[in-house]
């Protein structure tokens, strides 16, 4: 009734064959897991292998994207908060403030300040809806850069952070923000800086100034 043939006890698999193949395939997952996986979906990189390959880059987009859509869920959900500061209305007749005013000394206008920081660094670039990008100084731990950064045509979401050597920190994030201003500390050798993402239904112009001890300015996105 049945034409297939049945395997032979000889012809199986033994016991040590099935081990064998059973470890080499674990090993093999192992290092696929090490290698590509954690490296592409989490940005963990404990052999170096994954940012040669480009992988640990994709890790590291995938989380600040996953911050950042959490980010946003939170201040949706998040009531809005308004501040009512109570107003004081003084009334003064005509007479008083004239005796005032001729009291009174006329004070010359203050000239406007002048800039005191000379940036080392200074980055435009444009931003499409939707679109984000991140800029990377090269800095040894310790190490301290002041920054000042200005959008023009919305506001924008951001994430100061840094990673290297297996290391990861994020500094400060913010939303709908329109510029921001600073110092950063390296807390550790590695790529420090911050990623942009323009959520706004138009382009929008941003310039960030830098200075201070770092090594190299890099557009990473």
């Amino acid at each position: 009734m049945y034409n297939t043939d049945l395997p032979t006890r000889a012809e199986l698999p033994s016991t040590r064959k099935l081990i064998r193949s059973t470890l080499v395939a674990a090993v093999v997952a192992a290092a696929l897991l090490v290698t590509v996986v954690l490296p592409s979906e989490y940005a963990i990189d404990p052999t170096g292998a994954g940012r040669l390959l480009g992988l640990t880059q994709m890790g590291e987009i995938k989380n600040e994207l996953a911050e950042e859509a959490a980010l946003d869920q939170s201040n949706d959900e998040a009531p809005p908060v308004v501040t009512t500061a109570p107003v004081q209305v003084m009334a003064q007749s005509e007479h008083s403030q004239t005796l005032a005013d001729a009291s009174s000394p006329q004070e010359a206008p203050s000239p406007p300040a002048e800039e005191t920081a000379t940036w080392r660094d200074e980055v435009s670039f444009i931003l499409a809806p939707g679109e984000g990008t991140e800029y990377k100084l090269t800095m040894e731990e310790g190490a301290v850069v002041t920054f000042a950064w200005a959008s023009d045509g919305g506001p924008l979401n951001f994430d100061t952070h840094g990673d290297g050597n297996g290391n990861s920190i994020s500094y400060e994030k913010g939303r709908g923000v329109p510029d921001d201003e600073g110092e950063l500390k390296a807390a550790f050798t590695g790529n420090h800086g911050w990623f942009f993402r323009n959520r706004n239904g138009n382009d929008v112009t941003v310039v960030l100034r830098i200075s201070g001890d770092y090594g190299e300015l890099k557009r990473k996105l």
